[in-house]
């Protein structure tokens, strides 16, 4: 498996819309698997498509062991409550952190690597990250949402993204 180039921005492709996959094949499985190898390779927690120059609806996100890997496919928010404010970097913004609220509470329906739909609720950073995921499909950068940018040794004890 492959490890990507990581798009950064201002590239134009970070700010597009992204088209859904109709096509569920050997190819997607393989795009998957490099997306999940780029992301391990430059330690991120998530992944979308466009990040590795793909205009196809599709990320990944990865927090921990207990949650595993989760990909989306043609992910679709239905339901968001709460509020949660905390950190969020991005690998197309290497070394940029800044302080996005969001909902703490998201359901996502999605499709898996063969096209099954599921749907997914998550809480707290989980949530955090998946949204911010889901926002890279729609051409939406996290810098658009930071209320105050954060220094690296602000960071210090803080979870990253």
């Amino acid at each position: 498996m492959a490890v990507k180039k990581i798009v950064t921005y201002p590239a134009e492709i970070l700010e597009q819309q992204c088209e859904p996959v109709t096509v569920f094949d050997k190819k997607l499985s393989k795009l998957l698997n490099n997306m999940y190898n780029t992301m391990i390779e430059y330690d991120g927690v998530g992944l979308a498509a466009p990040q590795i120059g793909v205009k196809k609806q599709i990320a990944i996100v990865d927090i921990d062991d207990e949650t595993g890997t989760i990909e989306l496919i043609n992910p679709e928010i239905l339901e968001t409550s709460g509020e949660q404010t905390g950190p969020e970097g991005c690998l197309s913004f290497p070394g940029l952190y800044g302080e996005v609220t969001r909902p703490y509470f998201v359901k996502v329906k999605a499709q898996d690597r063969k096209g099954k739909p599921f749907i997914l609720e998550a809480e707290d950073f989980l949530a955090r990250a998946i949204q911010h995921e889901i926002d890279h499909l729609q051409g939406v950068l996290f810098t658009s949402k930071v209320t105050r940018y954060l220094e690296e040794d602000e960071l210090e004890g803080l979870e990253g993204e």
